[in-house]
C-alpha cells in the first residue's frame, strides 16, 4: 500500500504559500529535455528478480575494468594501489555503521577518527586546522568561495584557467542563488600557467583567487606571487588541490601563502567507484575557523582528566541558529575519510613521498617515450603525474580508437571543455605507481598506429 501523506489540497495550499502554480514550476531549472513526460521508454513495467540480475550482468560485462588494460584516465579521480587493510578495516560493524555524531560524548570513537584525519589533512595542506570532511571536491571549493564572501564581504571570485571545469561548473551554479560574479576562463594550450592573467583580473571588489595545483593541464603554479597579489588587494587565496598523492613531492599550499586549501582525497584509500561517494579536503588559518563549513572535531580532558574528544564546532544548518549557518552540507563523508585516513597512516610521511616519487617517475618515463611518436608533442614545462599532449588530430576520434586496442589513452580535452576546438588537440594523460613500464610501451606503440 503506497503511502501518500499529502491530499491535493495540502499540495496546493504549499505550492500557494511559495507563489508555484503547480508542481512542474519547481522543475524549472532542470533542462526540458533531461525531464521525461512519462515512463521511461523501453523499460518493461515489472520483470522477474532473475531477469534483472542477467540483463544486469550483461550490460556490466560491457565495461573495461580499469585495471585489465593499461590505463591513463586522471583528470581529477586518480587509479592508485590501496592496500587491502584499508578495505578490511572500514568494513569492521563499528566503523561501517557509524554516522553522525548528535551525541559525541558517546561517539568517541568516531570523534578521535575525525580528529585524526583533520591532523593528517591539516599537516598535508599546511593549514591550521582541517576539518571533518566534506562530501567531494567542487562543492568543498564551492564552500571556500563562499566563506571567502563572508570573510572580506566581497563576492567576486577570480578563478584561475587551470581550474577543474567541473569544479568552475559547480561555483557557477551555486553562485547564481548568491549573486557572487565568477571571473573564469578557458585554459589555453601553452606550456605554463597564466600567473600574469590571474594577477591582472585580481581587483578591490575580488574576494578570492582559486588555483589549482596542479591545474587542470598537469602544470605546477607557482603560487607565490598569487598570493602576494591577492593579499595586497584584501582577497584570499584559495588553492584546489585533485591529487593529494602530489602533495608528497610538491610544497605545501599553505606554506606558500594559501588561506584555504581544499580538494578532492579520493586518491588515498578510495576507489574510482564510477565517480563516487568521494571525499572533500577543507583547510584553512585558524583566525578563519568560524567561518569554516562543515564540523571541527577537538581535543579536551574528562571530569578524570582522561583524554577525550568532542564536537567542538558545526556550523551547520540542522543545528541551532541555523540561520547564522555557513554551510547547508548536512553531513561529512565519514566512511572515505576513514578510509582516507587509515591509508595515510599505513603511508607515514616517508611513504607518502616515496609514493609521490614513484608516481612522478612513471609520469616522467611516460612523457619520455610518448614524445617519441611522431607528431606528438608534451605540452607541459612542469608536471607531477599527469600532463597534456598536443596531438596533430582530434583528441577525441584518437582515444576512441585506442580503446578499439584496449588501451584508454588519457582523457581529451574536448570532453571537458565541449565546443571549444582550440582545446580539440589536447590529450590529458596520468601516469601513477600502477602504470607499468609495459603499460606505457604498449600506449605509444598504439598511438602510433592511430596517429599512422
Amino acid at each position: 500500500m503506497r503511502y501518500l501523506p499529502l491530499t491535493p489540497s495540502d499540495r496546493s495550499a504549499m505550492l500557494a504559500t511559495i507563489g508555484a502554480g503547480s508542481l512542474d514550476d519547481l522543475f524549472v531549472d532542470v533542462p526540458a529535455e533531461a525531464r521525461l513526460a512519462g515512463l521511461v521508454p523501453g523499460l518493461p513495467l515489472h520483470a522477474s528478480e532473475m531477469a534483472v540480475d542477467r540483463h544486469m550482468s550483461a550490460l556490466a560485462a560491457k565495461n573495461v575494468d580499469a585495471g585489465s588494460v593499461p590505463f591513463f584516465l586522471g583528470a581529477g579521480a586518480y587509479r592508485h594501489h590501496v592496500p587491502a587493510s584499508v578495505d578490511h578495516l572500514i568494513q569492521r560493524g563499528e566503523f561501517l555503521t557509524s554516522y553522525t555524531p548528535y551525541q559525541p560524548e558517546i561517539a568517541q570513537g568516531t570523534l578521535q577518527v575525525l580528529f585524526e584525519f583533520q591532523t593528517q589533512v591539516a599537516r598535508l595542506f599546511g593549514t591550521d586546522i582541517a576539518n571533518a570532511s566534506m562530501y567531494d571536491g567542487s562543492t568543498a571549493c564551492w564552500e571556500a568561495v563562499a566563506m571567502a564572501g563572508r570573510v572580506t564581504k566581497r563576492s567576486r571570485a577570480v578563478l584561475c584557467r587551470g581550474l577543474h571545469p567541473h569544479y568552475v561548473a559547480t561555483i557557477r551554479t551555486m553562485a547564481q542563488f548568491t549573486g557572487d560574479t565568477v571571473d573564469c576562463r578557458n585554459p589555453r594550450l601553452e606550456p605554463l600557467p597564466d600567473i600574469a592573467g590571474v594577477i591582472d583580473a585580481i581587483d578591490g571588489e575580488t574576494s578570492c583567487v582559486v588555483v589549482q595545483y596542479p591545474d587542470i593541464l598537469g602544470r605546477v603554479t607557482d603560487l607565490a606571487p598569487i598570493a602576494g597579489a591577492a593579499h595586497a588587494m584584501g582577497a584570499l587565496l584559495i588553492v584546489v588541490v585533485t591529487e593529494p598523492v602530489a602533495l608528497g613531492m610538491l610544497e605545501a599550499p599553505g606554506n606558500l601563502g594559501a588561506d584555504i586549501v581544499v580538494g578532492e582525497g579520493q586518491s588515498l584509500g578510495v576507489g574510482l567507484q564510477f565517480g563516487g561517494p568521494y571525499l572533500g579536503l577543507f583547510g584553512c588559518n585558524e583566525k578563519f575557523v568560524r567561518q569554516m563549513p562543515g564540523r571541527l572535531c577537538g581535543e579536551t580532558v574528562d571530569a578524570d582528566g582522561k583524554r577525550g574528544f568532542v564536537l567542538t564546532l558545526s556550523t551547520r544548518e540542522q543545528h541551532i541558529r541555523r540561520e547564522k549557518a555557513t554551510s547547508n552540507i548536512c553531513t561529512n563523508s565519514g566512511l572515505c575519510a576513514l578510509a582516507f585516513s587509515i591509508h595515510m597512516t599505513l603511508l607515514g610521511g616517508e611513504g607518502l613521498a616515496r609514493l609521490a616519487r614513484l608516481n612522478h617517475a612513471r609520469a616522467q618515463a611516460a612523457a619520455a617515450r610518448l614524445a617519441q611518436v611522431p607528431g606528438v608533442r608534451v605540452l607541459n614545462e612542469t608536471f607531477f603525474n599527469e600532463f597534456t599532449l598536443v596531438l596533430p588530430r582530434d583528441a577525441g576520434a584518437v582515444v576512441e580508437k585506442l580503446a578499439e586496442r584496449y588501451v584508454l589513452g588519457g582523457v581529451p580535452l574536448a570532453r571537458l571543455y565541449p565546443g571549444v576546438s582550440e582545446l580539440g588537440t589536447g590529450l590529458l594523460v596520468t601516469a601513477t605507481e600502477t602504470t607499468s613500464l609495459e603499460d606505457i610501451e604498449a600506449l605509444a606503440i598504439a598511438l602510433q598506429e592511430v596517429l599512422a
